[in-house]
């Protein structure tokens, strides 16, 4: 099984390492994205920059990176499904994939902040807290139109939800709640001081002149 374990790993990281941002910039819009605007290599810069019909199909790229990298599960063999291996399994190809879309290989090791690829991991993971996060997303950012405050209150709600739902169930599920959402917080290091200064910028839905 170890042999699996690391060619997956390896796999899921290569897969989250396709920068769909920096790459689709370039090849339909001679543009890249991470020298304008916020400068990260994301969906909501890439809506900053580009517009909307250049960032929808980076936000479902960056989802599906992750997602499809979960799924290499069904080609390890002897796991168990539903077990707590089984649940360890996916989340080491998930956040394979997530480090990935952070610190892509193909694009200088810069890349976005992980919140779409996360939500993939979310969803291949655990669809109903996947769910409930997002809502939580939607409505700050409904509220507040910054993504960046909208993606911290939603990752530090996640563990919440996590222990509402499996109680204590799956220690592999509580622990990695608690990290996700150190991880989103260290990658919006950067929007927190801009939100204590009152520069954090509200997104607008145009594409820039």
């Amino acid at each position: 099984m170890t042999f699996y374990l690391i060619i997956f790993s390896i796999i899921s990281y290569l897969l989250g390492s396709f920068s769909s941002a920096v790459w689709f910039g370039k090849w339909f819009h001679n543009t890249d994205v991470r020298e304008h605007g916020s400068k990260n290599a994301g969906a909501t810069n890439t809506l900053r920059v580009l517009g909307a019909k250049a960032a929808l199909p980076v936000f479902i790229v960056d989802i599906l990176k992750s997602f499809l990298a979960v799924q290499l599960i069904w080609f390890v063999p002897e796991v168990v499904s539903g077990t707590e291996l089984f649940y360890q399994i996916k989340l080491l190809f998930g956040v394979s994939a997530v480090v990935g879309h952070i610190f892509p290989i193909y694009s200088g090791f810069k890349g976005g902040k992980g919140v779409a690829s996360m939500l993939g991991l979310l969803l291949a993971l655990h669809p109903a807290s996947a769910g409930i996060t997002l809502a939580v997303f939607a409505i700050c950012f409904a509220s507040t139109r910054i993504v960046s405050i909208s993606s911290i209150i939603a990752a530090i709600s996640f563990p919440i939800i996590i222990f509402i739902l499996e109680k204590t169930d799956f220690i592999t599920l509580n622990i990695f709640s608690i990290v996700a959402t150190i991880l989103i917080v260290i990658t919006h290091l950067k929007n927190i001081k801009r939100l204590l200064k009152g520069e954090e910028k509200k997104l607008q839905f145009r594409k820039k002149p």
